[in-house]
């Protein structure tokens, strides 16, 4: 897995939201679209946080009125990134670290550019290394 990077792999197919958003349109999107996470973006398309599934436990566990909550109550505002140029096994690293299965993509110029899951890599390693037991 020498060489290879985040960008070969990442998913470019990203859904954002706004920190105004309610999280049960965040929520009806995450659900409509297959998705673990949605990343939510300023008008310049910056990040500025992630809201996942996990954080829906939250939500439901203290049955706030959801549907007049904007994400920005629930988000994760320090998000940890990658960049299309890291290598793969360092964003995994990251990932493995922070227990993460969803890592921002990011780019200094375009804000958010993808979506790096565990998904994601187990898919290339399927590709590219013999499935055990061979």
């Amino acid at each position: 897995m020498d060489d290879i990077f985040v960008a070969r792999v990442m998913s470019s197919d990203v859904h954002t939201v706004t920190p105004e958003t309610l999280v049960e349109d965040a929520g009806k999107l995450m659900l409509e679209e297959d998705i673990g996470s949605v990343m939510i973006v300023d008008e310049d398309n910056r990040l500025k946080g992630i809201l996942t599934t996990t954080d829906f436990v939250q939500i439901v566990a203290e049955r706030k009125p959801k549907d007049r909550t904007p994400v920005s109550a629930y988000m994760t505002r320090d998000v940890i990134t990658v960049t299309a140029q890291d290598d793969i096994r360092d964003a995994a690293d990251v990932m493995v670290e922070h227990g993460f299965h969803h890592t921002p993509v990011v780019d200094e110029d375009e804000g958010v550019i993808g979506m790096l899951t565990t998904s994601d890599l187990a898919s290339y390693l399927s590709r590219v290394e013999t499935p055990s037991p061979a």
